[in-house]
């Protein structure tokens, strides 16, 4: 298992051929961030390698998610009567969480600037960024919390479905239309939680008790803006993307099984985590939501990145990740009875396989293709021929 290649010959085959292709067309975007980023870049010695970069960005993001994990495990730091996190601790992770979604604009840059672009480069970054929307949706959530004036745990799981849901959207799109159209609301999110972050440092989190607008609360306005996004911006423009490429005839899959394909994996994770929601006897998500998003955020993002490795080597996405298994078998475990004690056990053992094996399946695909290519994924030398 331990040298378990991953990726087939012909998806192999299948990135020697490939081309990147990306449309970027965010206001936010184009006229701000990128100038900014175009100005950060040169800051960076010409040694340094873009994925070095990119995982740097990628480690931040985490250290907020522990960070926050450490001062509101339980998501009621922000309830009134409760101790909330120290305003301190809200600059650090705001501050991180903008350097981070910095180096991730301009990781690209550099590997442009360096002429060390390769697709295992792409693979890397939005691997990488398939598991970031766990981190940053759950981390963000510690601003209002689950307490009176917060978000149930649940509505929390869902809106992280929309988020998620808007990340693999993209890649379907490119799946069946062969470019990657970015989507507007990352930018958005990521400059409004940057400053979110800041601005409840200086006012606390009490400001966010207020009604926002007649009895419109903050909480409201959060909900509201994640949700308005996918469905007045995400979703249409994908639709639309889409069904130009179907006019213009360059859609690269033509069955409507073939085009669905990328959605299967995810809609059951999405179905089976519902039933273990609804049916737990324990009431899992409410006794463990942080360690409950981890693995959904963990298996989805392997399920984005099998998806990635798929539509960059123009081959078929396959239907089912077999990290639902065990899932399955969990779940099947904990409603039918026959361990009803184990379910809290059981969430933790299912997390720590799942993590484990994506770790090993991102190690793995990164090794591969830095061997296919003869490169160094964290350096720009190129590897010993002896």
């Amino acid at each position: 298992m331990a040298g378990y290649e991953y990726v087939t010959p012909e998806q192999l085959a299948g990135f020697d051929k490939y081309k990147y292709s990306a449309v970027d067309s965010n206001p936010l975007s184009l006229y701000v961030m990128h100038p900014f980023w175009n100005t950060v870049v040169k800051i960076f010695p010409t040694w340094l390698a873009p994925n070095l970069i990119t995982f740097s960005g990628f480690l931040l993001l985490v250290f907020n998610f522990f960070l926050m994990a450490y001062f509101d495990p339980d998501f009621y730091a922000s309830a009134p009567d409760r101790e909330h996190v120290p305003n301190r601790v809200w600059i650090m992770v705001g501050l991180l969480n903008f350097v981070a979604y910095t180096l991730d604009g301009v990781d690209g840059k550099q590997a442009r600037r360096t002429n060390s672009s390769t697709p295992l480069g792409e693979l890397f970054d939005h691997g990488l960024d398939s598991w970031a929307c766990m981190f940053f949706v759950v981390t963000v959530y510690s601003t209002f919390g689950r307490g009176s004036n917060g978000v149930s745990v649940f509505v929390l799981y869902l809106l992280l479905w929309v988020v998620l849901f808007s990340f693999i959207l993209s890649h379907w799109e490119k799946y069946n239309t062969g470019i990657l159209f970015l989507p507007w609301g990352y930018d958005i999110s990521q400059v409004t939680i940057s400053v979110v972050y800041i601005v409840t440092a200086i006012v606390g989190v009490e400001a966010w008790y207020a009604p926002f607008l007649f009895n419109f609360l903050y909480r409201d306005l959060f909900t509201a803006m994640i949700i308005g996004c996918a469905l007045t911006v995400t979703v249409p423009m994908s639709l639309i993307n889409f069904y130009k490429a179907y006019k213009s005839n360059t859609l690269k899959h033509r069955s409507m099984y073939e085009i669905m394909l990328p959605f299967f994996s995810p809609a059951l994770l999405f179905i089976l985590c519902m039933i273990w929601i609804f049916m737990s006897p324990s009431d899992i998500l409410e006794v463990h939501p942080r360690l409950f998003y981890f693995m959904v955020g963990t298996a989805f993002a392997n399920i984005s990145c099998q998806l990635i490795v798929c539509q960059m080597s123009s081959t078929r996405c396959q239907p089912l990740n077999w990290m639902l298994l065990p899932l399955a078998l969990v779940i099947f475990v904990v409603i039918s009875g026959v361990a009803p004690l184990w379910e809290n056990h059981l969430l933790y053992l299912l997390t720590a396989l799942i993590t484990l094996a994506h770790i090993h399946y991102g190690v793995g695909v990164v090794s591969q293709l830095s061997k296919h290519f003869n490169i160094r994924p964290f350096s720009l030398k190129k590897p010993s021929t002896d």
